[in-house]
């Protein structure tokens, strides 16, 4: 039996299934077939339409959107539909947004679009190598600083946090794409003197004796 008969046997059984349980079929299928995909190192091989009230918003997300580019946003997706997913990490109760807390809400929010989508986003899952909260604040500025801004008082809790976490300033350079000087800056907000332990030199600025 070739792989074209198969298709077009599964796709009649799809079709005699309610619009919920096709969905759900669906994913499972394209779960399996991520499986065996040569790409499935790259998250976007698998995009799973998932129920919205299981996608949760993160809490230290530093991007902000204005009112009336919130409004384009859901203007775009109603015009033109999601064509991007909800970057995810997944547990076994939820999915956390990692990016696309904006797709997030207006998914959620805007009535057209959810009617659209059937109570659904779409999502695609980070590696699991990338989730713990470190590596998840990381990936979330990591794509964010590609094409927005960040409030500024977010970016000092976030570096604190990954201090704490226990990563030295030269990963948290490479991870969030900043250079020593802004990193030092965002340090120097928080007026903590423990961000700064373990610093070997110092920036100041001594002038020369002039004798």
């Amino acid at each position: 039996m070739t792989i074209e008969t198969l298709t077009a046997q599964l796709c009649t059984l799809l079709a005699d299934l309610e619009e919920q349980e096709r969905i759900d079929a669906l994913n499972e299928i394209r779960a399996a077939l991520h499986e065996v995909s040569p790409l499935r190192h790259h998250p976007v091989d698998f995009v799973a339409w998932v129920r919205s009230e299981a996608v949760t918003a993160n809490d230290y997300n530093p991007n902000r959107v204005a009112p009336p580019e919130m409004r384009l946003l859901a203007h775009s997706v109603r015009a033109n539909g999601y064509t991007m997913p909800i970057v995810v990490h997944h547990d076994e109760e939820r999915d956390l947004v990692v990016d696309g807390f904006h797709r997030h809400r207006v998914g959620k929010e805007d009535q057209e679009i959810r009617e659209s989508v059937m109570g659904r986003l779409p999502v695609s899952r980070i590696r699991a190598d990338r989730s713990e909260l470190a590596e998840r604040i990381a990936a979330t500025i990591e794509h964010n600083r590609a094409r927005g801004q960040h409030a500024i008082g977010d970016m000092v809790e976030i570096v604190r946090s990954l201090v704490e976490a226990g990563w030295r300033d030269a990963k948290i350079q490479e991870e969030l794409g900043m250079g020593p000087d802004e990193l030092l800056r965002l340090k120097q907000i928080t007026g903590i003197a423990e961000l700064f332990s373990g610093r070997e030199y110092s920036m100041a600025w001594t002038p020369a004796d002039d004798r």
